[in-house]
């Protein structure tokens, strides 16, 4: 038996046969990187042809299933934002397994013209696969399985299909549910980020969104709530008002009244009138209360889950309370769920500094050397905030600055930033590295941690909701105890009511060795100190801060920063951080969301301090908010050999 694919790159032929043998001969009169055999949807800019070339087939003696699954198995393309550009992939799937590469944008006519569509959904079991078209041939009409002569819809039957091929090539369909659409946080991020997906092509044109509360509310009365937050982009302002139209119409509201069983049947019900009976997958964005969390995850596991594709459901941080609480929402979670299935969000993470970590470290042979202890003296991961708690306070009162912004943000930060290199940019991959750092951070002793709540005396009263001891502010230092970072401080900050909105890693070099020019460089520790700057707020940038002579007579030094400014050197809007990740979760890219042993290993490194300063009520220091926050947090930095970067 043998089957060949064929795709091109640049007009570039490329052919692979895959012989009764099990080994693949290339045929490849063009044929220049080895990349091909192992990921072959990249190869191919996301287009496979599946095609007979034998006249006899044995089905049995290679499964079709199989062999897709091991050799189109690869890192799905990199994305870009908007229509006609790079492709992205959606997962046609039953659990998570494959991936269907896609040339451009959904639309509800399905994929670009020139590519491949596929002709039918195979049925295999617990997962659904796409049946790639066979190629036109006169002689490819009729297949032989071993057992007698089939036409091409018998041989996908044969092929454990037990539905007939779509019209079309229809794809999957898609619905995206918002658990708590009412909510702040709903109105305000979650349904303008999907429309902005839906304006610039990234969700299918007869995606179905779902809204569902507890309120008495109506389709019309849903779209009303929600018009008023939906802009398009500066970028993108053609057919604003028509997708923006299309957008509401396709906006649907479930009552869920006091009874989740009861209106998570009503969800199910609505989707499966909209949804392809070839394939149906479903995403459920749970924007809720931690209390209803248990509730609502049990209640759609059971009644408002799809048998026709892959369901998925994000879940907002904080994750828990502490390290026993959240691991009896782990355990409950993985009860209904398998772990593949739920994504921890944190919009923080999404955004592009994050990504950046890795690529600045891992693709510029200049960084990577020096991205160890015997180079870097110290980290600094800061995040303050200009603004208060007026608008979050009874929420924030509970959970406070720990919680709601350290335990996911701040160390999933500092994870992917010392994490060793992982095997490749797989999602696993990258977990599994991130995780492995979780678990080398010393224990946080209550003697490097400083608190500080803000104080401002032109509050009215009942403005905030916070007690006496809910911190505003939080820093400390944290060891990691590996081989790459012993003795490495890495100064963490997260306050609000600051002086400065400024969100930034700073990583700071050893001073030179013997340096030649000390004499000129005196006692100033800045002069001598190169550092790496990645900002996000409040101008997204990376900074290089290198040590220069001033022009003219004499010999002057002067510390001054190669500067990339992204404003300026790239004239595009940056989609916001909650766009990106739900594309991921739309893709099924986990690796910006936190699995459950990494939740785990982060509660560890809090909960003794958490635990330590309820038991004791250890009060936090006052500061005045629009301030520097808390003296503590440069004694602290003092005390370990640090300069904070707003000193």
């Amino acid at each position: 038996m043998e089957l060949a694919i064929s795709g091109s790159v640049n007009s570039i032929g490329k052919q692979f046969a895959l012989r009764s043998d099990g080994r693949i001969d290339r045929h490849t009169s063009h044929y220049r990187s080895p990349i091909l055999i192992k990921c072959l949807p990249s190869a191919f800019d996301g287009r496979a042809l599946l095609y007979a070339v034998a006249t006899k087939f044995n089905w049995r003696f290679c499964g079709l299933r199989y062999w897709m699954h091991d050799k189109l198995s690869c890192r799905k393309p990199e994305r870009k934002f908007g229509p006609g550009k790079e492709s992205r992939g959606l997962e046609i799937q039953g659990k998570d397994d494959f991936s269907y590469h896609l040339k451009t944008p959904l639309s509800s006519k399905g994929m670009a013209p020139d590519e491949a569509i596929p002709e039918a959904m195979c049925n295999v079991e617990e997962t659904k696969a796409p049946v790639y078209k066979f190629k036109e041939n006169k002689d490819q009409n009729v297949i032989s399985d071993g057992a007698g002569s089939l036409s091409k819809s018998s041989f996908l039957l044969k092929a454990k299909s037990s539905r007939q091929s779509p019209p079309g090539g229809t794809v999957s369909s898609l619905c995206i549910a918002v658990i708590g659409a009412t909510g702040e946080l709903a109105r305000r991020k979650v349904f303008p980020a999907l429309f902005a997906l839906y304006y610039s092509g990234f969700l299918p044109e007869d995606v179905g969104i779902f809204g569902y509360s507890r309120k008495n509310l109506t389709d019309e009365d849903l779209r009303s709530l929600i018009a008023s937050t939906l802009t398009c982009r500066i970028d993108h302002q053609k057919n604003c008002g028509d997708k923006m139209d299309a957008f509401l119409n396709r906006t649907c509201y479930i009552k869920g009244g006091e009874n989740n069983k009861d209106g998570m049947l009503e969800l199910n019900a609505r989707m499966e009138k909209i949804e392809s009976e070839y394939g149906a997958n479903r995403i459920f964005y749970l924007s809720v209360p931690q209390e209803a969390l248990l509730d609502v995850t049990s209640s759609l596991a059971d009644y408002a889950q799809t048998s026709k594709g892959w369901n998925r459901i994000i879940i907002e941080k904080p994750f828990g309370f502490d390290a026993i609480s959240s691991n009896q929402l782990t355990r409950s979670l993985l009860s209904k769920f398998e772990e593949k299935q739920i994504y921890r969000i944190d919009h923080l993470l999404g955004k592009n500094i994050i990504e950046n970590i890795t690529v600045l470290r891992f693709s510029n042979l200049v960084f990577e050397p020096l991205w160890c202890r015997a180079y870097i003296r110290s980290v600094q991961v800061i995040l303050s905030e200009d603004w208060g708690m007026e608008t979050r306070g009874r929420y924030f009162d509970q959970y406070g600055i720990i919680r709601d912004i350290v335990q996911s943000h701040i160390l999933q930060t500092i994870a992917l930033f010392a994490m060793e290199p992982p095997v490749s940019l797989e999602d696993e991959d990258i977990r599994n590295e991130k995780v492995k750092v979780l678990r080398s951070i010393r224990k946080l002793e209550l003697g490097d941690v400083v608190l500080g709540q803000y104080k401002d005396s032109s509050m009215k009263k009942g403005e905030i909701y916070l007690n006496t001891l809910t911190p505003t502010f939080f820093a400390a230092v944290l060891y990691i105890d590996n081989a790459r970072w012993d003795g490495v401080p890495f100064m963490i900050k997260a306050g609000m009511g600051l002086i400065k909105h400024r969100v930034e890693i700073r990583i700071q070099f050893h001073n030179v060795p013997g340096n030649l020019y000390r004499e000129c460089i005196g006692s100033s520790i800045d002069l001598a100190t190169n550092e790496l700057i990645l900002r996000d707020v409040p101008d997204e940038a990376i900074l290089v801060k290198v040590n220069n002579k001033i022009p003219g007579l004499g010999l002057q030094l002067d510390a001054s920063e190669l500067n990339l400014l992204y404003k300026e050197k790239y004239n595009e809007e940056i989609p916001d951080s909650y766009e990106h990740l739900l594309l991921d979760v739309i893709d099924g890219d986990n690796h910006l969301f936190m699995r459950s042993d990494e939740v785990a290993a982060a509660w560890d490194i809090l909960t003794p301090v958490l635990n330590e300063v309820d038991k004791n009520n250890v009060a936090p220091e006052i500061y005045e908010f629009g301030g520097r926050g808390p003296t503590g947090a440069y004694y602290l930095g003092a005390k370990h050999g640090v300069r904070w970067a707003d000193e």
